[in-house]
């Protein structure tokens, strides 16, 4: 792992001991299982979406927090806006963000059927426990984080709970890995996204060719989502030609003074290009 990574295991790992000393594996799970199920992440089909990110801080853009009145505020503005979840971070160390973050999301989120996803650097199914108990229906989970058994731990918790997992890969290698492991979950019942994060690890830069390079590797019967680098409508139009069916966009609506307006523009350019791309695939003999 990068630099990054291994400073986020290890500070993960000390806020799963510190939850888990305050309550029990056994505990957390008898609660979360008993909640109603959260709201389903709903995808148009053969067209384009948007998760859009609420972060306050990021290790290459720095505060974010400009044009954030609260969090209740901005979710709302994304779900208005057409997104089909809202990833909130709940790292603290890094990006200033905090359970709390995710419960004011989940709260907002849900009377208006959009479901809340944390964004964090999870090692545990303690924390996925966590993230339902939050008010969550899905979480991210790092490919290059973990070891095959532990994400296939993840999955499966977060699939008894009705949640939605982003599987995210950076480069080929993570991409094996996750078509390997997902390969034989095809029969299970539960919704899983693969995403392509093209940001350099150890730079932090974003290098949007692996977009491009790396699409044809991506797992088939899984929603393709592009993550870091789609900051303009030119941007969204180039990732659904190239067959990503989603983008995460995080940074660009931190920085928006109409978050709601550019997300429906985005959305917008996106799914008129999915027409146009299905338009001209030959039709099935």
């Amino acid at each position: 792992m990068t630099g990054l990574l291994t400073e986020m295991t290890q500070t993960s790992l000390a806020r799963l001991e510190q939850a888990r000393a305050k309550e029990s594996e056994q505990a957390l799970w008898t609660r979360v299982s008993d909640l109603p199920p959260p709201p389903r992440l709903k995808l148009c089909p053969e067209s384009f979406d948007i998760i859009a990110e609420c972060k306050l801080h990021s290790p290459s853009a720095g505060d974010l927090s400009t044009h954030t009145v609260g969090v209740e505020a901005r979710v709302k503005s994304y779900a208005q806006g057409g997104a089909c979840a809202v990833s909130v971070l709940t790292e603290p160390t890094r990006f200033g963000g905090n359970l709390d973050h995710l419960r004011q999301a989940a709260e907002i989120l849900a009377p208006l059927g959009v479901p809340a996803m944390r964004k964090d650097f999870l090692i545990d199914p303690y924390q996925v426990m966590e993230a339902r108990d939050a008010g969550a229906g899905g979480v991210l989970v790092i490919v290059r984080m973990l070891n095959r058994s532990r994400i296939t731990e993840l999955l499966d918790c977060a699939a008894m709970l009705k949640m939605f997992v982003l599987l995210e890969a950076f480069d080929a290698a993570d991409l094996a890995a996750a078509n390997e492991m997902l390969a034989p979950r095809k029969h299970h019942e539960e919704r899983v996204l693969m995403g392509l994060n093209c940001r350099d690890l150890e730079k932090l830069t974003v290098e949007m060719c692996r977009l491009e390079d790396l699409a044809d590797q991506m797992p088939t019967g899984y929603a393709h989502v592009a993550e870091s680098g789609v900051n303009s409508v030119e941007d969204v139009k180039t990732i659904v030609e190239l067959g990503y069916q989603v983008a995460l966009v995080g940074t660009r609506l931190m920085k928006a003074d109409d978050p709601r307006q550019l997300l429906g523009e985005m959305l917008a350019a996106g799914r008129e290009r999915a027409m146009a791309v299905h338009s001209t695939k030959p039709a099935d003999v």
